[in-house]
């Protein structure tokens, strides 16, 4: 998936130069990932296919927040408490009408989330000096797993949904997303 906007590099920037502030944001959105996912299983039970997918994707969700509040505690922290995300808020505020269209923007939703996490991770791995190589190694598998991630849930919207459709929705979302992106606050957040 092409993202219509590129992070900024002051992203980067915010993000390592408070790297404990994003590591406890990241967290949360791990394990924030992992509860959609189940509710994805919650919500269309009656989607087999759905329900065996994103049953295996929340537990790998999972375990990205255990990894994660890993690195936290190495670093002598602990987690933060729950925050709205305004990214994910302003997303889900495009969700159409409706028990189809709703659920196909959710898919394709959690598809854009994921590909913006793919770049960011991309970024952070990039950014991540050398002798930090385990934790350089550790956001490289997350882009990755990222990459697997948003594939799935484009693959799940193509079962539901013709693929024209599938491709003007998503088409749509990404140039709402890039609005959000360049109107959020620079901060050492993942988004």
């Amino acid at each position: 998936m092409r993202l219509k906007v590129a992070s900024p590099p002051a992203w980067i920037d915010a993000v390592l130069a408070d790297f404990d502030a994003f590591l406890r944001d990241h967290a949360a959105c791990e394990r924030k990932a992992s509860a959609s996912a189940l509710a994805f299983v919650a919500h269309y039970p009656d989607r087999p296919e759905l329900v065996a997918e994103c049953i295996a994707l929340a537990r790998e969700e999972l375990e990205h927040f255990q990894r994660v509040a890993e690195w936290i505690a190495r670093r002598g922290l602990v987690l933060a408490p729950d925050r709205k995300d305004p990214y994910m808020q302003t997303l889900a505020r495009g969700f159409r009408r409706g028990s189809d269209a709703y659920f196909l923007d959710r898919l394709l939703t959690a598809a854009v989330a994921e590909a913006r996490g793919c770049e960011r991770f991309g970024l952070i791995a990039a950014g991540i000096p050398e002798e930090e190589a385990e934790l350089k190694r550790f956001y490289r598998e997350l882009a990755r797993a990222e990459v697997r991630h948003q594939e799935l849930y484009i693959d799940l919207a193509r079962r539901y949904f013709d693929e024209v459709e599938v491709e003007a929705r998503l088409d749509e979302i990404l140039g709402e997303e890039a609005k959000i992106i360049a109107e959020l606050p620079i901060r050492a957040r993942l988004y």
